[in-house]
Formats: structure tokens, C-alpha cells, sequence
């Protein structure tokens, strides 16, 4: 159960990692046909401050996950990963209402699994 854990908690880490890079550096490229649809295409060029500041956030969220993968003290490692894990469940419940029920299930789902393993380690 541990193991399968922290791979969960890699899993949606690498996740954030991803959203980080699309929203900061390929807002343009990658960001256009991750939100095609949801998003005016004439709308990435004034929007891509905005994205780089929320990929900033998606990095922090990551570096928290990863964070809780590295702790030794099995008790610290386990609040940390539900602080983060509780992070990105909001964040894609919040995303899922305001944005696109897409996100729950690429953000947040995720993220309740691999809380729901760390929760029964």
C-alpha cells in the first residue's frame, strides 16, 4: 500500500509538473489544444500572464507532493501528501465548476485516488 501510494503521489506530482510547463512556457502551443473550445483562440496571446501565474501555482503543488515523497518520518510524509493531495482536490473541484468538468477528472480525481491510498497506508 505504500509503495502504490507514492507512486499515486508521483503520478499527480508529474501531472502538476506538466500543467506547469503548458501554462508557463507553452501557453500558445500546448495550452491552445489542451482548451480548444473552452477558450476564444484570440484569447492565449492577452492570457498568457494569467496562465504563467496559475502554472506557477501547479508547480508549487508539485513541489509539495514531491516534498512528501522525500520526508523520512513516515508520519510528516503522510500529513504532508494529504495537505497537497487536499490542494489539488479543490483546486480541480473548483476548476470543474468555474472552467470545465474536464478538470475534475484529469485534476481531481487523480488526486482522491492517491489520497484515498495514502489515507490507507
Amino acid at each position: 500500500m505504500e509503495i502504490l501510494s507514492k507512486i499515486l503521489i508521483a503520478i499527480v506530482a508529474l501531472e502538476h509538473l506538466y500543467i506547469l510547463y503548458m501554462e508557463m512556457f507553452a501557453w500558445e502551443t500546448l495550452g491552445k489544444k489542451t482548451f480548444k473550445g473552452s477558450l476564444p483562440e484570440e484569447l492565449f496571446k492577452p492570457t498568457k500572464g494569467l496562465a504563467a501565474n496559475q502554472g506557477l501555482y501547479n508547480g508549487f503543488l508539485s513541489a509539495g507532493l514531491i516534498w512528501s515523497l522525500f520526508i523520512c518520518d513516515a508520519v510528516w510524509s503522510k500529513n504532508v501528501a494529504i495537505f497537497f493531495l487536499g490542494c489539488v482536490i479543490v483546486a480541480g473541484i473548483f476548476g470543474a465548476l468555474s472552467a470545465s468538468r474536464k478538470i475534475f477528472f484529469v485534476q481531481a480525481l487523480p488526486a482522491i485516488i492517491a489520497l484515498i491510498f495514502v489515507l490507507l497506508r
